[in-house]
């Protein structure tokens, strides 16, 4: 199957959600792959492409037209003035001490709250019991657009999901105004997230077929 195929077989899944697929961001996760690959997601209509790691992600900013790209990796502080205003978004903002070293550099960069919903120590984010406090200290620091997170790596994702959900909801009254970003869901749990509310799915295999068949070209 080609990336065109393999999106249009998300979308007819979305749709079987009762969602409507216009509504959502679909974020393709071009991370192992080179620029040809995310060349090729672009022409089948994937706009936007998510990257875990600067120093992979800036290159391919560099070489492919007609992205929007999205730091969808943990973000380190010594990674942050290469990082900062070279991302349409930051998913992965999960300290004020990152926030502020974000705003030295870009006080205009759209970002999204990481929480830990899923409340696993290898993940990272913000522990949901933080998450609000974090939320209105990036909100003074950066143009904050909603919260992100990741399901559990076993289980009903649903939980995690829909309270990502509430402490969205919770975070637009103490803000007063609208947090219209909820990112959360990938290729194997993206329907829990769609039900739970999610605007913005961040997938990989889905795309692109399991990496070790894919037979794309590799990134150093």
């Amino acid at each position: 199957m080609t990336v065109a195929d393999r999106l249009r077989a998300v979308r007819e899944r979305i749709a079987r959600t009762g969602r409507d697929p216009a509504d959502i961001t679909i974020v393709a996760v071009t991370k192992g792959f080179d620029a040809a690959v995310c060349r090729e997601a672009v022409a089948a209509g994937l706009r936007v492409l998510g990257e875990n790691r600067v120093q992979e992600a800036l290159p391919k900013i560099e070489s492919v037209t007609g992205a929007e790209w999205h730091l969808i990796g943990h973000l380190q502080t010594n990674k942050v003035k290469p990082a900062a205003g070279r991302f349409a978004l930051i998913q992965t903002v999960d300290s004020a001490h990152l926030a502020e070293a974000l705003a030295r550099h870009a006080p205009n960069q759209a970002a999204l709250i990481e929480v830990n919903v899923a409340r696993e120590a290898q993940k990272s984010g913000v522990a949901p019991e933080r998450a609000l406090e974090l939320a209105e200290a990036t909100a003074g620091l950066l143009d904050l657009r909603g919260l992100m997170a990741m399901g559990p790596t076993e289980g009903d994702p649903t939980p995690a999901f829909s309270e990502l959900h509430r402490l969205r909801d919770d975070a637009e009254q103490r803000l007063g105004r609208p947090l219209p970003i909820l990112s959360m869901g990938m290729s194997g749990d993206f329907e829990a997230a769609l039900a739970a509310g999610s605007s913005m799915l961040r997938l990989g295999q889905a795309l692109f077929g399991p990496r070790a068949t894919v037979g794309a070209r590799r990134t150093l």
